[in-house]
């Protein structure tokens, strides 16, 4: 399965999350971490993220359904 890398703004966009948000939940453990692609550049895994997505699809509709 080939692995795409989406960069921080398309991740921004997918997510409707501010970066400083995006760093705090990655410091926290509760979002992907970003891949290292130049000195100071990153990105992410885009199967990570549409993962990460899904699963916060399934919490909703599992607390819903409560």
């Amino acid at each position: 399965m080939p692995k795409n890398l989406i960069r921080m703004n398309q991740t921004l966009e997918r997510t409707g999350f501010g970066k400083a948000w995006i760093y705090k939940l990655i410091s926290q453990n509760r979002f992907p971490k970003p891949v290292k692609i130049g000195s100071r550049s990153i990105a992410f895994v885009e199967s990570e993220i549409d993962a990460w997505i899904t699963e916060r699809i399934a919490e909703r509709d599992g607390m819903g359904a409560s």
